[in-house]
């Protein structure tokens, strides 16, 4: 892809007329992209000489920070209504917000073999608890409760639900075992392209709507060389083929 070409952004902030110097960008990341972007960051840092702050949250809280001033020059929301947002309220470089990563859902439990690749156990009930994020703060909440409407077990699961404020708290419910069920990211039980760890089923994504994830550069870090050089890092065939290992998928 040419990349001047399509975020013209890129030539109005200067780089490539920048010289090559090293430099910190503060980077907000939606808690389900927060393996993935570890990974990305490493090689970023590696390649690039760059230092990378991360703060995980959910992307509605990471929302209501910018909308308070938090210091933060990239976003990577879960969704693409949080960077549209911002674009509205003017603190995003015009024409930077690309979509990152297209996510999945699952349901998982940490117990081998308590999930059968299907969702035979939502139907039967025998699970002490169902955790989902959020759905007013986290799109993978949404997802999960667009899920259970699809397959008509809302009313007959809703009493056993226990809510994350985001997916990593979800996660985090179903892997001590205070829930045995949850839906969570794909990219946070996948590593190399394989489920690593209990059971679960790969939700089809034609019951629930797409998981497109948008990125910005927020207008503080519009003349941070790191904080453009990461937007450009993220499009490359490198961070790409790592974010894939995760379970996303890309355009």
């Amino acid at each position: 892809m040419n990349l001047i070409k399509h975020m013209p952004w890129l030539v109005i902030a200067g780089l490539a007329s920048q010289p090559a110097v090293a430099d910190q960008v503060h980077a907000a990341v939606a808690a389900n992209f927060t393996g993935a972007m570890k990974s990305v960051v490493a090689q970023f840092e590696a390649d690039s000489g760059h230092d990378v702050l991360l703060s995980f949250g959910s992307s509605g809280k990471i929302l209501a920070q910018i909308q308070n001033g938090a210091p933060y020059e990239v976003f990577l929301s879960a969704d693409q209504a949080k960077p549209k947002k911002l674009e509205e309220a003017g603190v995003v470089v015009e024409g930077s917000r690309f979509t990152y990563a297209i996510g999945a859902l699952a349901l998982w439990s940490s117990q081998p073999d308590f999930v059968q690749n299907d969702y035979a156990r939502l139907t039967s009930g025998e699970f002490n608890k169902l955790s989902l994020a959020n759905p007013k703060l986290a799109p993978y909440g949404l997802a999960a409760t667009e899920v259970l409407e699809a397959l008509g077990l809302t009313e007959a699961t809703q009493d056993k639900w226990v809510q994350g404020e985001n997916i990593a708290q979800t996660y985090q419910f179903v892997a001590t075992g205070n829930a045995n069920l949850g839906f969570v990211a794909l990219s946070q039980i996948m590593s190399q392209g394989h489920v690593t760890e209990g059971s679960s089923w790969i939700v089809p994504s034609e019951l629930y709507s797409p998981i497109r994830q948008d990125a910005v550069l927020l207008k503080k870090g519009q003349d941070n060389l790191a904080a453009r050089d990461l937007m450009l890092y993220l499009q490359s065939d490198k961070a790409q083929d790592i974010i894939h290992t995760y379970g996303y998928q890309t355009e």
